[in-house]
């Protein structure tokens, strides 16, 4: 139930929502890449989907914008309210989203199963702004498969 007062909040208060490099549409490309690789890991997909609407929700803009994980995990903090999550489960929504643009492959972090998946999740939909996706910088097989396929339908 709380998922879609997320969704209602962000729709009527993030005004990056409506950008096409940061917005709804790669939000919901975000979840949707979580759910094709969070069954493989046995991640908690209800902090996956969270991820996905709620990582990018404190950009200034498209730009590089370092620091907008931070803020969004501020504002998680804020409004608590707004998670259906247990306290340990947002506690691990408060850190993919504070770590989403920093995290790399060998972190301590990534080798828990559903911070790989929110990141890799992020990272699968970078060639939207036409950057090839790397597989070196994905925690997960699963996503580094499909990173692999992307780029081999590139080259067809």
């Amino acid at each position: 139930m709380s998922m879609q007062r997320l969704k209602d909040y962000a729709y009527d208060n993030f005004m990056i929502l409506n950008s096409p490099v940061h917005g709804i549409a790669h939000w919901d490309r975000v979840w949707s890449y979580g759910q094709a690789i969070g069954w493989s890991e046995d991640a908690d997909m209800k902090v996956v989907e969270y991820f996905a609407y709620l990582h990018d929700c404190k950009r200034y803009d498209d730009g590089l914008d370092p620091g907008h994980g931070g803020r969004a995990g501020i504002f998680a903090k804020n409004n608590r309210e707004l998670f259906d999550l247990s306290d340990s489960q947002f506690k691990q929504l408060v850190r993919a989203v504070s770590g989403h643009t920093d995290a790399m492959p060998g972190c301590k972090a990534g080798e828990d199963p559903t911070l790989a998946v929110c990141w890799d999740s992020d990272r699968l939909d970078i060639d939207r702004v036409g950057i090839t996706v790397d597989p070196r910088y994905l925690f997960t097989d699963m996503a580094r498969e499909l990173a692999y396929m992307k780029h081999e339908s590139e080259e067809c």
